[in-house]
């Protein structure tokens, strides 16, 4: 029910924007997240959205360089990724919770299928 595309190989200091398309039934009233999972890493919540697109989280390492959206009209989720660094690598998942916005994995009741983002230095 949740889709996620708009991954790829990208230099370093270069862009990307992910997106997040929910089907099946409406996410309006669900936090929206995009979870990574770096090479050997665990997966960690690198950026969050409100249902009502009001509050934000962003995980320190991405503060002032990725831009969470959200557009309940099209049931669609944004990650805007500028300024990538090799560190940024991993696989990115999208992920929808109906108890708000959280760092805890479990919290979250849908998940997309991950999309891959490689950064080169």
């Amino acid at each position: 029910q949740l889709q996620a595309f708009g991954g790829g190989l990208v230099q370093a200091g270069g862009s990307l924007r992910l997106s997040c398309a929910a089907s099946g039934r409406a996410f309006s009233n669900y936090a929206l997240g995009w979870f990574r999972q770096a090479p050997g890493k665990e997966r960690e919540l690198t950026a969050g959205i409100s249902w009502s697109g009001g509050t934000t989280y962003y995980a320190d390492s991405v503060k002032g360089r990725f831009t969470i959206s959200r557009d309940n009209a099209k049931n669609t989720v944004y990650l805007q990724m500028n300024s990538l660094k090799p560190e940024d690598t991993g696989v990115y998942y999208c992920a929808a919770g109906r108890y708000g916005l959280s760092s805890r994995e479990t919290l979250y009741d849908y998940w997309g299928q991950g999309t891959l983002v490689t950064v080169s230095s």
